[in-house]
């Protein structure tokens, strides 16, 4: 950790303001999100299918916006839309603690979902704005921060939770608020590259980008690419606790195996993701580092399938382990993959747009990566439901498995090609 906080200090004051501001949002998001869905249920006693419906609503606003929050942040400023998320998420946080009807509820959802689409492609933007030649490096210790957010975050938000659900929310709305003060206060005002040459000029219009961008085949193809890097590690959330649960039972194995899950793959990316993207740098490119991270997460999920070709003990030391330990491996490579392939990601999403309209860029990315993550998890749902329906446990494994090679295979292909090089100059679509 010592490394880390050296590294943190050798750039300049934006970016370690923004790598705090990353850990500080997740810490604020997590404690309360994993717990609202019990409150929706319990304390406010909804049906099923409307908690689904807020919950929903949340993710349809971020995800449908993200397009919309880094057009924004590109044509005013990246601060403003750091700031605005803030503020609107400290707005959405606080309503959902104070208020119980369906309405108000369904408009606080949407809220915390449009403000993480605000700050969301900004951030990211800026951060790779002012890390400059050290893009790289920025967003592997960005990532260090992120996860280190998630990992603390439902530890906090269970004991708050634990005196009241209330209280989880309006301190998590007090965390962004403070964040919104300190952002307004102590971060500098910083403007897309691009905007500034244009300063004075005739300015595209959003329709016009949005075309641009659209017409950035190389950019689409590894967009594209990338959607199975997102709906292998989404399973952490899905089917791994899901696998846990089927052999080790609901009660506290259960719970514990699935806490060591999360802990797993955030400890490990906080002590080892530096050193795992400075050995990738040193020995290979972009490009054969996001395919090798990629082949490493469809590997990730080789222990699983081994496993069902074991007999499943009906009780004690050995149902335990068999449990346990193949979800374990599993989500630890998924943190190794993602170690290897995400700094290089996003620093191959600027080179691709060219420089030029960074933030849309980061925008549409996460829209058709979000996108990929709600069909992908779909399809693996009703992939593990086939697999009990049919006596196949290994059928999803084989599935995941064969997704990670095939978006490796596309990565190595768009690598070889050269269309993960920065790209010559392109002409201005009107």
């Amino acid at each position: 950790m010592k490394e880390t906080f050296t590294q943190l200090r050798s750039y300049e004051r934006s970016v370690q303001l923004l790598m705090v501001n990353q850990f500080t949002i997740n810490l604020g998001f997590y404690m309360l999100m994993p717990y609202l869905a019990a409150h929706l249920s319990g304390t406010l006693g909804l049906a099923g299918w409307l908690v689904g419906l807020v919950l929903g609503v949340r993710n349809f606003s971020q995800q449908g916006m993200f397009l919309v929050g880094g057009t924004l942040a590109d044509r005013l400023g990246y601060k403003p839309l750091i700031v605005a998320g803030c503020v609107l998420r400290t707005v959405g946080f606080a309503t959902l603690g104070l208020v119980d009807s369906l309405a108000a509820l369904l408009a606080a959802s949407a809220a915390t979902g449009l403000a993480g689409a605000l700050f969301n492609p900004a951030v990211r933007a800026y951060l790779a704005a002012d890390a400059g030649e050290r893009r790289v490096d920025a967003f592997a210790l960005f990532n260090v921060f992120y996860q280190a957010g998630i990992l603390l975050g439902p530890l906090v938000g269970m004991v708050l939770t634990g005196v009241d659900f209330r209280i989880t929310c309006l301190v998590s709305a007090g965390i962004f608020a403070l964040l919104s003060v300190v952002q307004i206060r102590a971060l500098p005002a910083r403007m897309a590259k691009d905007r500034k040459e244009q300063a004075g000029e005739g300015r595209e219009s959003v329709l016009a980008q949005w075309r641009g961008i659209l017409a950035n085949r190389p950019f689409l193809l590894f967009s594209g690419a990338m959607i199975g890097s997102y709906v292998l590690s989404f399973q952490v959330y899905l089917a791994l606790p899901l696998e846990v649960r089927r052999l080790g039972g609901e009660g506290q194995f259960g719970t514990a195996a699935v806490a060591v899950l999360f802990a797993v793959s955030g400890l490990s990316t906080i002590l080892c993701q530096t050193r795992v993207t400075a050995w990738c740098k040193a020995r290979y490119e972009p490009g054969q580092s996001l395919t090798r991270g990629l082949a490493v997460m469809g590997v990730a999920f080789v222990p699983l399938l081994l496993a069902t070709a074991v007999p499943v003990p009906e009780s004690g030391a050995g149902l335990w382990v068999l449990a346990a330990v193949p979800p374990t491996l599993a989500a630890l490579l998924l943190a190794i993959g993602t170690m290897i392939a995400y700094p290089f990601e996003m620093d191959t999403i600027v080179r691709l747009s060219g420089d030029r309209l960074v933030a849309t860029h980061y925008g549409l990315y996460n829209t058709i990566c979000g996108i990929g993550i709600t069909l992908g998890n779909l399809l693996t749902g009703a992939a593990l439901d086939a697999a009990r329906e049919a006596g196949m446990p290994a059928l999803p494994w084989i599935s995941l498995c064969v997704l990670g090679g095939a978006c490796a295979a596309a990565l190595y292909g768009l690598h070889r090609t050269g269309r993960l090089a920065t790209p010559g100059p392109q002409p201005v679509v009107v």
